[in-house]
C-alpha cells in the first residue's frame, strides 16, 4: 500500500507539482562547472584517481617482480636438482662400471684358475 494517501485528484496534482518544483530548484541551486569550488572538487577527484592508479601500478610492479624472483629461484632450484641428479647418475654409472670390471676380473681369475688346473691335470697324466 502506498505511503501517501491522497484522497482526491487535486491533492495528487498539487503534490506532483510540488515534487517537480523541488527537483527543479535542486537542479538550479547546483553550482556551475566554472565555479571555483566545483573546479577544486574535480581537481581533487582527479588527484585521488591518479593516486589510485599509481598505487595499482606499484602493486602490479611488485607482483611482477615477486613472480620474476620466484621464477628465478625455481629455475636455480631445478638446475641444482638436475645437477645433483646428474651427479648421482654418474656416481651410479661409475659404481656399476667398477662392479662390472671387478666381476670381469673375478671371472677371468676363475677362468685362469680352471685353465691352470686343466694344464696341471694334463701335466700330471703325462
Amino acid at each position: 500500500m502506498s505511503a501517501f494517501d491522497y484522497r482526491n485528484f487535486d491533492d495528487r496534482r498539487q503534490h506532483s507539482q510540488n515534487a517537480r518544483a523541488a527537483l527543479l530548484e535542486k537542479f538550479k541551486s547546483r553550482p556551475s562547472f566554472d565555479d571555483p569550488e566545483m573546479i577544486a572538487k574535480a581537481k581533487h577527484r582527479q588527484e585521488v584517481a591518479q593516486a589510485r592508479d599509481d598505487r595499482a601500478r606499484e602493486r602490479e610492479r611488485v607482483r611482477v617482480e615477486t613472480e620474476r624472483k620466484a621464477a628465478e629461484e625455481k629455475r636455480l632450484r631445478e638446475e641444482a636438482e638436475l645437477k645433483a641428479q646428474i651427479e648421482r647418475e654418474e656416481a651410479a654409472a661409475a659404481e656399476l662400471a667398477a662392479r662390472k670390471e671387478a666381476e670381469t676380473a673375478e671371472r677371468k681369475a676363475q677362468r685362469d684358475a680352471r685353465y691352470a688346473a686343466r694344464k696341471a691335470k694334463v701335466k700330471i697324466r703325462r
